[in-house]
C-alpha cells in the first residue's frame, strides 16, 4: 500500500440516510478554511526558524534588535506574519462575542497606541534598538546569528508569570462580561409584555379614569413630554421589554437555523443526540441552549455539540489544529481561550469541564506548573523490580550504559472495562516520526528557558518500540492461540497499514517500516477504525461526514499505541476517544531518561486516563526493562490483573522463523 493513502470506506455495509455532502456553512466555518490554507506552513516555519536560532521554547517569538527591515530571517518571518493579517482579522470577527475587540502583534514600530493588552510582556530586554528607535519588545544581547535577540532566562521566568496572571485576569472579565449579555427572558418561550389595549394601538399609558371623574386637569409637564418624545418610565419599561423579546426571537431564530443546517434529519440528530450522550454533556449543553443561548449558538457553529468530521484527520491543518496566541491575538472559540496551545486542547477542556458528574472546574496546568509537576514526577523515579531483569533487552544488547534507569511506577492496576473476549480485535498502532530514529536528547533547563540539547545514553526509541512489540505480540498470540497475528498500522504525517504481525514473519513485517516526518496521531487512528470497521460492517453505519459508527453489537476493539512523545493532534484524538465505548487504548510512552517534557506529556496522559476509563496509559524512559513493561501493557490491555505466574507461561512463544 502506498504510504500517502489510505482505505476508502468499503461499498458494503449500511450507510446513513441523508446527504452525502453537507453543505452546510457559516461565518466561523469559512474563516476556518481561509485559515487552514497557510496555518500549517506558518507554524512550521516559525519552527524551523526557531531551531535555527537556538530558541528551545516553542511559546518564544525570536526577535532582531532592531524594527527597521534588513530582510533577516526574523524580519522575512516577520512580513509573513503581516500579511497574514487580512485573515487574523477574518477569524477574528467570526469568533468574537458581541462587544470585544480584536487586536494583533504585526507593528513596523513602536505600537503605543495598541489596544494590545500583550504588548509590553516580553522575555527580552527592554531597552533602544541600536538604530535608535525605540522598540518595546526589547534590545537584545548581540549573537553571531544575524544579530538576533537572545532570550533571557530570568525575563523569561517574569514574562510566563506576567502573561499567565494577564490570560487569567482578561479570561475572567470576558466570562463575566458574556454571561452579563444572556438574555434575562428565556427565549424558547413566546413572552408578550402587559400592555393595555390602548397602549398597544397608541404606545402611549392612557389617562387615569379617576382623574377624569374629578375634573382633574393633566400635568402641564405630560404635554412637553410628548413634545419631545420623552417617555414615561412605564413606556420604557414597554420598550426595553419588547426590544428584549425581538432580540430573543431573532436569537431563537439563528439558533434554529443553525442546527437544522448542521443536523439535516432525524438520523443526523440521532447521532448527534448519541454523541451528546456518550460524551456525558446532554444535560450540560441543554442547560447551556436554555439559559445562555450566545454562548450556546457561538459554540454550536465551532462544532463543539457533535463529533469530529472524519476528514478532518488527514487534513494538515483544521479548525482542531489552529494555534491559539494570547500575545499576537490568535483567539480561541470559548470566552476564556486565553491559555491554551490550540483549539483542540481549548475544545477538550471544554468538553471535560462540561460532563455530567464532574465536580469542580478541570484546569489546564499553566507551563510553570506542569514543569514544576513533571520534575517531581522525574524525581519519584525508583528501581525498577529486580524480578523483572532479562539480559536480553534492548539496552543490555546495545551496551549503551550499564543497568536500567529509574522507572516511574504504574498506579496499581484497576480494572473498568469487562475483560478481553474472543471476539474482540487487537491491533497495533505506531508512531514512526523522525524522532523514533534519532538518537536519544533531553534538554537543558537554565529555569524555565530550555538553553541546549545533550545526549542520552540509551537506544533507540525505535529499537525499544520493536522489542516491546515482539514481547507483546508473542504474550497475545500464546493467549489467543492466535495463528494469524495482529493488524500493525504505522502513522507519522500519513498512515500505512503493515499487515498481520507474527511470531513467523515479524522480522519481514519490521523491515517494510520506513521511519520519518512529524507526529500526527489521527492519521494512524482514522485508519485503524476503518480496518475495524470493514472488518465489522454488519454491526455498523457509515456517516458521510462523521464516518464509521459503531452499533450495539460491533465488537470491541483493543489498541496498542506506542508513541515516543506529544503528538500534534493528541488532544484531538482523545477529544474523539471521550465519545466512544467500543474501543480500549492502552498508551505506552516511550521517553528520554530525565527529561521534564517526558514526564509532563506523561501527566497530561495519566489525567485523560482518570476521566476516560477507556483509556490506560504506562511509560518508561532511558535504560528499559521490557519484561516489566511488557506485564503492564498486558493487564491494561486485557482488563485483568495478570499474574506474575500466568505473564512467565505468556511469555515463551513459538521459535521465531528467520525468513
Amino acid at each position: 500500500m502506498d504510504k500517502k493513502s489510505t482505505p476508502a470506506p468499503p461499498s458494503y455495509g449500511d450507510t446513513m440516510s441523508g446527504p452525502s455532502r453537507h453543505a452546510h456553512t457559516n461565518a466561523v466555518i469559512e474563516a476556518g478554511k481561509l485559515r487552514a490554507r497557510d496555518e500549517q506552513e506558518m507554524q512550521f516555519h516559525l519552527q524551523r526558524l526557531q531551531l535555527d536560532l537556538g530558541i528551545y521554547n516553542s511559546d518564544i517569538e525570536p526577535e532582531h534588535e532592531s524594527d527597521l527591515y534588513c530582510n533577516c530571517p526574523v524580519h522575512r518571518y516577520k512580513q509573513r506574519k503581516y500579511a497574514r493579517l487580512g485573515v487574523q482579522n477574518h477569524w477574528s470577527k467570526a469568533v468574537m462575542y458581541p462587544g470585544e475587540k480584536a487586536y494583533h502583534d504585526c507593528y513596523q514600530n513602536a505600537p503605543i497606541f495598541s489596544s494590545n493588552p500583550y504588548q509590553f510582556i516580553s522575555p527580552y530586554s527592554i531597552g533602544y534598538g541600536s538604530f535608535g528607535t525605540y522598540n518595546p519588545r526589547g534590545s537584545y544581547s548581540m549573537s553571531a546569528y544575524y544579530g538576533m535577540g537572545r532570550p533571557d532566562p530570568s525575563l523569561y521566568a517574569r514574562y510566563l508569570q506576567k502573561t499567565l496572571s494577564l490570560n487569567a485576569s482578561l479570561n475572567s472579565a470576558a466570562q463575566i462580561a458574556i454571561d452579563q449579555q444572556e438574555p434575562r427572558i428565556n427565549i424558547w418561550e413566546s413572552i408578550e409584555p402587559e400592555i393595555s389595549t390602548s397602549e398597544k394601538d397608541t404606545g402611549k399609558a392612557s389617562p387615569d379614569p379617576s382623574n377624569s371623574e374629578k375634573g382633574a386637569k393633566p400635568s402641564r409637564f405630560s404635554s412637553l413630554r410628548r413634545a419631545f418624545s420623552i417617555k414615561s418610565p412605564e413606556e420604557r419599561e414597554i420598550a426595553r421589554t419588547r426590544k428584549a423579546i425581538a432580540r430573543g426571537q431573532s436569537l431563537r431564530n439563528e439558533i434554529l437555523h443553525e442546527e437544522n443546517g448542521r443536523w439535516p434529519d432525524n438520523d443526523w440528530r440521532r447521532l448527534v443526540a448519541e454523541y451528546q450522550e456518550h460524551v456525558g454533556m446532554t444535560q450540560k449543553i441543554a442547560e447551556l441552549r436554555a439559559r445562555s443561548p450566545i454562548q450556546y449558538l457561538h459554540l454550536l457553529r465551532a462544532g463543539y455539540f457533535e463529533p469530529i468530521p472524519v476528514e478532518w484527520a488527514n487534513l494538515a491543518s483544521n479548525p482542531l489544529k489552529f494555534s491559539i496566541e494570547s500575545g499576537s491575538g490568535w483567539r480561541g472559540i470559548t470566552p476564556a481561550w486565553r491559555g491554551y496551545e490550540d483549539t483542540a486542547e481549548e475544545r477538550l477542556y471544554w468538553v471535560l469541564n462540561h460532563r455530567t458528574g464532574i465536580t469542580g472546574p478541570r484546569m489546564k496546568p499553566d507551563p510553570i506548573s506542569a514543569m514544576q509537576l513533571a520534575r517531581s514526577r522525574m524525581a519519584s523515579a525508583v528501581e525498577p523490580p529486580p524480578a523483572y531483569f532479562s539480559p536480553d533487552d534492548t539496552c543490555h544488547v546495545q551496551h549503551k550504559s550499564d543497568g536500567y534507569s529509574k522507572q516511574v511506577m504504574p498506579a496499581p492496576f484497576r480494572p473498568f472495562d469487562a475483560p478481553e473476549v474472543p471476539s474482540d480485535d487487537t491491533m497495533i498502532l505506531l508512531d514512526v516520526s523522525g524522532s523514533m530514529n534519532f538518537d536519544p536528547i533531553r534538554p537543558v533547563y537554565q529555569g524555565a528557558l530550555i538553553t541546549q540539547y545533550e545526549p542520552s545514553t540509551q537506544p533507540k526509541n525505535k529499537d525499544l518500540a520493536k522489542a516491546i512489540i515482539r514481547r507483546f505480540t508473542d504474550a497475545m498470540i500464546n493467549h489467543d492461540h492466535s495463528t494469524t497475528g495482529y493488524q500493525l498500522v504505522t502513522f507519522d504525517d500519513n498512515a500505512e497499514y503493515i499487515g498481520f504481525l507474527n511470531n513467523r514473519n515479524f522480522r519481514d513485517m519490521w523491515n517494510q517500516i520506513r521511519f520519518g516526518g512529524r507526529t500526527r496521531v489521527m492519521t494512524g487512528w482514522q485508519l485503524v477504525k476503518n480496518l475495524h470497521f470493514q472488518k465489522h460492517s454488519e454491526s455498523a453505519y457509515y456517516h458521510p461526514v462523521y464516518g464509521w459508527q459503531a452499533g450495539p453489537e460491533t465488537p470491541k476493539l483493543r489498541l496498542l499505541l506506542l508513541l515516543d512523545g506529544e503528538a500534534s493532534d493528541m488532544d484531538e484524538f482523545e477529544l474523539d476517544l471521550l465519545s466512544l465505548s467500543w474501543v480500549h487504548v492502552t498508551i505506552f510512552l516511550i521517553g528520554v531518561d530525565g527529561c521534564p517534557h517526558h514526564h509532563r506529556h506523561a501527566n497530561e496522559l495519566q489525567r485523560i486516563s482518570d476521566v476516560n476509563p477507556h483509556v490506560s496509559f504506562v511509560d518508561a524512559q532511558g535504560n528499559t526493562p521490557e519484561r516489566f513493561v511488557t506485564h503492564e501493557l498486558l493487564k491494561r490491555h486485557l482488563g485483568y490483573d495478570v499474574t506474575m505466574t500466568e505473564f512467565e507461561e505468556l511469555e515463551h512463544p513459538p521459535a521465531y522463523s528467520e525468513m
